[in-house]
């Protein structure tokens, strides 16, 4: 087959979508000759991608998204399919794809767009559906676009991809996908964390921001469901007991900073907890490198990128017990109800006392680390395509 390979427009700051869809095209440029078929990258980032792609096999085509008349032309199509039939309408990326021959199409984030023809996405979790308070995925009408979309999105797709069991019992659950339409392929460790493993700790990046030794870390969006208020708790807990943790926050501010800033200075923790921002890729491993442990207390789940990063690092890992974390990490982290303050402070101070546990953890993360990485997504996909080759065969556009 044909395959348009569509590359979403993320940003640095965006985080582990960003970083998940760089190390997948990256792996994918690599792969692609191992595969079958052809791929042709879709992308409105052109004059950045053409260095990537040159050497590969893989061809580029330049689509740089709809106008106002075609987003209200699909609005009407897709709300009334007798009309969408009657005007036989395309969207602008529909008749791209058909003009390059596309026959099958591959969307490496999340946000799959209407298509007819057949494609296969990712779905890293529909929370939304599960946790619908959060603001972030109800406010302003976000509940609603989230649902939409995957509703159209995920019931039309040929396939989809999703991290672990728990993941997939999800997307039948909620949108009544065939199970034999979902592929399992675990949430990949990110090459570049595998590649710093071996490498020597930077202990500049302490002095760089005024760091004490012996901190946790937290890289995360400042989004309320990061769940930054309880660790405060369970410091302000252990504070109060006698011992001091310094916590160091990494990421961008999506909305729920201000309220993390107050509460560390309600708290009395303002001496020791300190909020660097985004930081770039190098900075952020070393400061794996040096931390006590990952605390990474998120609400959402069922698969998170940090906890993968870490274990690649040798860094210990304290996580949310949330819905397929014990599938993602197994004994390779420790596991703490994330609204329990008591019971994330007691997994601190086990942490921050226990030599032998910090080291067993390592290990266990390390093994588990390389058990998943991208190559191993990629030829997954690969598996995918190799599939659905024999139906696509059986009819042209």
């Amino acid at each position: 087959m044909r395959v348009g390979v569509f590359l979403d427009e993320y940003i640095p700051e965006d985080g582990g979508g960003y970083t998940f869809q760089a190390e997948l095209l990256y792996a994918l440029l690599r792969l692609a000759d191992e595969s079958q078929h052809e791929f042709v990258l879709v992308s409105g980032r052109s004059k950045d991608l053409e260095e990537q792609v040159a050497g590969s096999s893989v061809d580029l085509l330049t689509y740089k998204g709809p106008g106002f008349f075609e987003k209200i032309t699909a609005f009407l199509t897709r709300n009334w399919p007798n009309l969408h039939n009657a005007l036989r309408w395309e969207s602008g990326l529909e008749k791209k794809l058909r003009r390059a021959d596309i026959d099958f199409v591959w969307f490496l984030s999340p946000r799959a767009q209407d298509l007819d023809l057949p494609y296969m996405t990712i779905v890293l979790d529909l929370q939304h559906r599960l946790q619908p308070w959060f603001p972030e995925v109800s406010r302003w009408g976000q509940w609603q676009i989230r649902e939409r979309g995957f509703a159209r999105t995920l019931r039309r797709a040929a396939a989809l991809i999703a991290g672990n069991a728990v993941g997939q019992a999800e997307i039948e659950r909620f949108y009544q996908v065939p199970a034999e339409r979902i592929h399992l392929l675990p949430h990949p460790t990110p090459s570049y964390a595998l590649a710093a493993a071996g490498k020597k700790a930077d202990s500049s990046v302490l002095e760089r921001y005024a760091l004490p030794k012996d901190y946790l870390l937290y890289p995360a969006q400042f989004w309320p469901h990061k769940n930054h208020a309880n660790l405060l708790l369970a410091l302000k807990q252990l504070k109060d007991e006698g011992l001091e943790v310094p916590l160091v926050l990494v990421g961008a501010d999506f909305g729920n900073q201000e309220f993390v800033e107050d509460t560390v200075i309600e708290l009395g923790l303002g001496t020791q907890v300190h909020i660097l921002g985004f930081v770039p890729q190098d900075e952020l491993v070393a400061l794996y490198q040096n931390a006590l442990a990952l605390s990474y207390l998120t609400l959402f789940g069922p698969e998170n990128l940090p906890p993968m990063e870490a274990f690649a690092l040798g860094t210990p890992v304290l996580a949310s017990a949330v819905s397929g974390a014990e599938e993602q990490m197994g004994d390779a982290a420790l596991l703490v109800d994330p609204l329990d303050p008591a019971a994330i402070a007691a997994a601190i101070k086990q942490l921050h006392g226990d030599k032998e546990l910090r080291a067993k953890l390592i290990k266990r993360g390390k093994t588990r680390a390389a058990k998943w990485t991208m190559d191993d997504f990629v030829k997954g996909a690969f598996q995918v395509l190799d599939n659905f080759a024999p139906l696509r065969r059986t009819w042209r556009d």
